[in-house]
């Protein structure tokens, strides 16, 4: 039995707020089934020995965030959120023991009842084609909203949708065992109903540190959860419209609480402060890729 069907996927479609996210829907019709990967062979294209390390952050440099690697989101930036993302504040985004720790704080900042952090690399790491892996342990509590997830670095001209979105992944608190995988294009959005991706039943899936991966072609996007693939969007061959993927992405790591998605079920005020632990980010292609 193949590890889609122990794992009981379901593809579905998360409805973005504007520039992002929101409450999951089914892209398949009655009749319709999930697509089914070849496992062994992915997992071999996965592992390959052939991959090169092009850019990675091990956080080993107790304090701020890299200033050479990471940007910060500031204010209240997308989706209702209840947060302000603060920049530059350790309270909200620190380095300590080999981990940087997003944390969600339950306090009054500049009109909002919550401050939190969400970092980036645009502007100083973009890449197209590759392998990403990112080892992560996601905050538990209804409201929580963590998301690993790229962002065409065309975003300034060609905007949201048609810049393309890759969610790693994303998981909400009020929906605790489940742990999304999605992609946004401007064929494929929250405003026409047709997002593609998946959602994934995990038990207790904060309760440890799990690796999500993503691989990247000129064909197909594979995401992975801690080795395993878990879904593939593939290069129909008709443009930019439905794959706005042969164009660099940049990197994004948050934390947000509440929100269109995020808070649907309220928020949970016992759960603060809210930790999102990454132990690495890790960046290879393979050579000629590009």
């Amino acid at each position: 039995m193949s590890f889609i069907r122990r794992f009981s996927l379901v593809v579905a479609g998360a409805l973005l707020a504007i520039s992002g996210r929101a409450e999951p829907q089914s892209n398949l019709g009655a009749n319709e089934k999930p697509p089914e990967l070849d496992a062994a062979k992915t997992i071999a294209e996965y592992t390959s020995p052939q991959w090169q390390l092009i850019w990675a952050d091990e956080f080993e440099n107790e304090g701020k965030p890299n200033p050479g690697k990471w940007v910060y989101e500031y204010g209240n930036v997308r989706n209702k959120e209840a947060q302000f993302y603060t920049r530059e504040r350790l309270a909200n985004a620190r380095v300590t023991n080999g981990e940087l720790i997003i944390t969600a704080i339950k306090e009054p900042w500049q009109g909002s009842a919550y401050t939190s952090a969400s970092i980036t690399t645009q502007g100083h790491f973009s890449f197209t084609y590759g392998k990403v892996e990112i080892r992560a342990k996601i905050p538990a509590g209804r409201g929580v909203w963590p998301a690993l997830w790229t962002l065409g670095a065309n975003k300034q001209n060609s905007k949201w949708p048609a810049c393309g979105e890759i969610d790693m992944m994303e998981y909400v608190g009020f929906d605790p065992e489940l742990l999304h995988f999605t992609v946004h294009t401007a064929a494929y959005n929250h405003l026409l109903k047709t997002q593609k991706g998946t959602h994934l039943q995990v038990a207790k899936p904060w309760d440890t540190f799990h690796r999500y991966g993503l691989l990247w072609t000129h064909d197909r996007l594979i995401w992975f959860f801690d080795g395993q693939p878990v879904f593939s969007f593939s290069n129909s061959g008709n443009g930019v419209e439905e794959w706005p993927f042969d164009a660099p992405q940049y990197l994004l790591m948050n934390l947000a609480i509440g929100g269109s998605w995020g808070g649907a079920r309220g928020i949970d005020e016992t759960i603060f402060p809210a930790e999102f632990k990454i132990d690495y980010v890790r960046v290879w292609q393979m050579p000629k890729m590009n």
